[in-house]
């Protein structure tokens, strides 16, 4: 029997696609310490984001792929999030690997449950999260999130966030002793308390803190891309072309601000009868596609109009904790996923891997 050689091995992984990369294994460059001898094959997958149960499906797909050669193979899937850059003017947040903001045209398009699922999507995956609720005017992750109370203080200067579900959470919420009492601010009130919230808060190590935006691309948006280190961003829309004309304003204010799109996410892109299974396009088709496609950004996926999404986050058990094995939440983790290896491909920023210069008179 003719001896195995690396080449062989390296030519059969060239033809596994990696879901979420959409890459062969070889050219994403995910193989690391791959062994090849007479008693078998050895190798480490190391993937750039939190991909769950995918790992286990990616490792038997090597081992199917590899059994041709008539060897044993061992194969191990790990996970490795790097820090990626933020804007060029902007340091990235001690301790937060990977900000990213959740952003959205106009209001009622489902932005705020689709932050707090793709939150708990990255949390279920393996990854250390956290959300800030940055509608100052309208917080609503602390109802989404089922927490109460207000958040602790051990020194007077910050505060430790809340948890709940696994992730640390702060929004201008748990500020205020009544979620009836109207936020009454300017703009640069409204800058100012978030640079607090997110600056003064307890976050610890995070790979992903996820920002829940204020609707809208006016001011208080564009002054905020600008002072929020950000690493990516996820625009959310509806299919309806009222809301596709405000998602392309959000997604041109990134732009202008160089922060990479990650994707577009098509919430209520469909309903399907509970009766008769009949599924309705009830505020159009398509929309968000057509959109991904003419600015050639990623298409995350589609959300459904469903009533138990709304129902459960009204609860404070959003979908991917209230139903984890369910098909919605199957659609969170892979929207969740694909925007994770999107980002993953991006720049890292390699700024702490540098020595501090110092210069001191001897």
């Amino acid at each position: 029997m003719a001896q195995v050689t690396r080449e062989q091995v390296e030519s059969l992984l060239g033809t596994i696609q990696e879901r979420y990369l959409e890459k062969d294994l070889i050219s994403a460059k995910m193989v690391k310490n791959l062994e090849v001898s007479p008693g078998g094959i050895k190798m480490q997958i190391v993937q750039g984001y939190p991909a769950g149960s995918y790992r286990e499906e990616l490792a038997q797909t090597v081992k199917e792929v590899l059994a041709e050669l008539g060897l044993p193979v061992e194969v191990s899937v790990s996970t490795q999030i790097e820090a990626h850059a933020v804007q060029k003017t902007l340091k990235r947040q001690s301790g937060i690997k990977n900000i990213i903001a959740i952003a959205s045209g106009k209001g009622g398009v489902g932005k705020s449950t689709t932050a707090v699922n793709l939150a708990l999507a990255l949390k279920a995956d393996g990854a250390s999260v956290g959300i800030l609720d940055a509608d100052i005017y309208g917080p609503s992750q602390p109802r989404m999130l089922g927490i109460k109370g207000q958040p602790l203080s051990d020194d007077g200067k910050t505060i430790r966030p809340m948890e709940n579900h696994g992730i640390k959470a702060m929004s201008m919420g748990f500020l205020i002793t009544d979620e009836d009492t109207p936020m009454i601010w300017r703009g640069p009130m409204v800058t100012q308390a978030l640079e607090q919230l997110l600056n003064d808060t307890q976050w610890g190590e995070l790979d992903y803190l996820v920002i829940d935006l204020p609707p809208g691309t006016g001011d208080i948006q564009l002054t905020l891309s600008q002072k929020i280190p950000v690493s990516g961003a996820i625009i959310v829309t509806t299919p309806q072309d009222i809301a596709l004309l405000d998602a392309r304003k959000g997604l041109k204010m990134f732009e202008k601000v160089e922060v990479p799109i990650l994707g577009i996410v098509e919430n209520m892109s469909m309903h399907q009868c509970s009766q008769c299974g009949t599924i309705e396009h009830i505020f159009g088709e398509g929309g968000g596609l057509r959109m991904a496609d003419q600015y050639e950004v990623t298409y995350l996926g589609g959300l459904p109009l469903d009533r138990n999404i709304r129902e459960q986050v009204d609860s404070g058990n959003p979908t991917v904790v209230a139903d984890p094995d369910g098909a919605v939440t199957k659609l969170y983790l892979d929207i969740a996923r694909k925007a994770a290896a999107h980002l993953a491909t991006k720049n890292k920023d390699y700024a702490t891997k540098f020595p501090t210069i110092k210069i001191q008179n001897v």
